[in-house]
């Protein structure tokens, strides 16, 4: 207490100084109309520029929740693509309850579904993308893969609440591939298990008219991912002189360092494709 009335008496003249200050101004203020409206701005600013900043740490904070809302907004839209359904080669086709329509009655073959990822690595042979998603939210082995730019890989392990999948960063890695420019083509990417930022293009014929810049995409020949989604872009070209095709270094679609969301891609038809193709005579193949 002795120490309290000491602080007083050495700052009372300050105390009293800024008691003055304070109503001194605001006399001022509110009894000049100038001065009135020249602090109104000025108080107007600082709360401002206050709330501003106070945004944006809001917003830094709450980033993680909308990023997820981005997901599912994302999910639904490219459940509504028209390019995911198809109606069947022939007049005539059967009902299968199971599968969503459009109101065309054209037959959905792929569907998505929105996952987080946990882990994932790129300096090694063989990445993994571990991501908070399993069996009992939908996943399934080899659903393909998606980022919101392009292709990741594919889902090769599955347990209750998370899946493992093998990323297109992975040696043992194969996607079937065509340059957007040649609906002819039927190529395959791989990975060479080195650059991160690069995968390999094969069987790309001598024919095509391949230049840097070019867009490589998913061909109708792949039975993960659906026809048109983004693998890469060209970035060199070189001549195998040992065969007739052209060996096309692409520059990968999606960034794999900062990769956070993907989307899970079933192909509700590739079930049926399968038990029919299995049914094939080996003497026959």
């Amino acid at each position: 207490m002795h120490n309290i009335i000491l602080f007083i008496k050495r700052f009372f003249v300050l105390f009293i100084f800024l008691v003055l200050q304070v109503l001194s101004i605001t006399i001022l203020v509110n009894y000049n109309r100038t001065y009135e409206a020249a602090f109104a701005n000025t108080a107007n600013e600082v709360t401002g520029s206050i709330d501003k900043q106070y945004n944006k740490v809001h917003e830094y904070f709450t980033l993680k929740k909308t990023n997820e809302q981005l997901a599912q907004q994302n999910r639904e839209l490219l459940n509504l693509l028209k390019s995911e359904y198809g109606g069947a080669d022939t007049s005539s086709f059967f009902k299968i309850d199971s599968l969503v329509r459009d109101t065309l009655n054209r037959v959905r073959r792929f569907h998505f579904l929105e996952a987080r990822v946990v882990n994932n690595s790129v300096s090694e042979e063989t990445n993994y993308i571990t991501i908070s998603r399993g069996a009992k939210q939908g996943v399934k082995k080899d659903m393909g893969v998606m980022g919101p730019n392009g292709v990741v890989g594919r889902v090769i392990l599955v347990s209750d609440n998370y899946s493992v999948i093998m990323s297109l960063l992975n040696r043992n890695s194969k996607t079937s591939a065509r340059l957007k420019n040649d609906t002819a083509s039927n190529s395959s990417v791989d990975w060479d298990g080195k650059n991160p930022t690069y995968v390999t293009m094969h069987n790309v014929t001598k024919s095509a008219k391949v230049k840097k810049g070019d867009t490589a995409i998913t061909s109708n020949f792949s039975t993960t991912f659906p026809e048109g989604l983004m693998v890469g872009t060209v970035y060199d070209v070189s001549t195998d002189p040992s065969s007739n095709f052209y060996v096309v270094r692409l520059k990968t679609a999606t960034n794999f360092y900062n990769l956070q969301y993907v989307y899970l891609i079933e192909n509700t038809q590739w079930a049926e494709q399968h038990s029919l193709e299995a049914q094939i005579p080996k003497n026959e193949r």
